[in-house]
């Protein structure tokens, strides 16, 4: 089976995040695998163990992703692929992400692809379904039970607390929900077989794309953090007193209703 991975490499859930001139300030951040990612690394893998074949990785981004695809690699994947767009593009989206990565799996005659459901620092879960249209293959988000028999799938999808189970075929792209495996550790076996395994990095001119095929959509004005929450107010007196100052409140300073 030719499985791949769709990976991102985000802010650690664990860092406090600062902003200085309407940008998110990196200098001595952490950076990790997105977590929803980690999922879709862990059932790859699974599915190798499974059915036989090969894992590869693939990042788009600076040459500090190469972490992150090593990390995947200590966790179990064959190969890793770094789409570097460091000296190319100053600004991408979604769209640019998705262009890149559809351009590259166009000829790798994919089984199957798996990404995380959403990107911890974005969160529109939009790159899956977007290489999924561009690749003309089908595609099932939020995913937390995947099995395959041949070429035919089965899976269990999340729905706003619900489930639903779909059943297609491959190739097929999913992306993956908390639930779907709990992703394991690399070894430290695994973290030295890691740096001998291969780590490919290409180039916009290596996918023959143009930097004006991938350029943006859409634009960052500003990022901002939320305003700090005020203290509550405890309310005094009997219920009747209390229900009218509430209505009140809500009415003039929250302005709700």
């Amino acid at each position: 089976m030719n499985i791949f991975v769709l990976l991102k490499r985000t802010f650690d859930t664990e860092e406090k995040i600062t902003i200085a001139n309407g940008a998110i300030n990196e200098d001595g951040a952490e950076f990790i695998i997105n977590p929803y990612d980690e999922y879709a690394v862990e059932e790859a893998i699974q599915l190798r163990e499974s059915h036989g074949g090969e894992v590869t990785v693939v990042s788009v981004g600076g040459e500090d992703g190469e972490k992150q695809l090593r990390t995947a690699l200590a966790m179990g994947a064959d190969k890793a692929v770094l789409i570097n767009t460091e000296d190319d593009i100053e600004y991408g989206d979604q769209h640019t992400t998705s262009k890149i990565l559809a351009e590259y799996l166009k000829d790798k005659e994919a089984d199957i692809i798996l990404a995380g459901n959403v990107a911890i620092d974005c969160g529109s879960g939009q790159v899956g379904p977007r290489v999924a249209d561009l690749l003309d293959i089908p595609y099932v988000t939020t995913i937390t039970k995947l099995e395959i028999e041949g070429d035919k799938v089965s899976v269990v999808r999340d729905v706003e607390g619900d489930s639903e189970v779909i059943e297609t075929s491959l190739p097929l792209l999913i992306t993956a929900q908390q639930g779907l495996n709990e992703p394991r550790y690399p070894s430290l076996p695994g973290i030295m077989k890691a740096k001998k395994k291969p780590l490919e990095e290409l180039e916009l001119d290596d996918l023959d794309l143009d930097e004006d095929e991938v350029e943006a959509k859409t634009k960052v004005i500003e990022i901002f953090l939320p305003p700090t929450k005020e203290a509550g107010r405890v309310l005094e007196g009997e219920i009747s007193e209390k229900v009218k100052e509430l209505v009140s409140l809500l009415h003039k300073e929250a302005k709700v209703i």
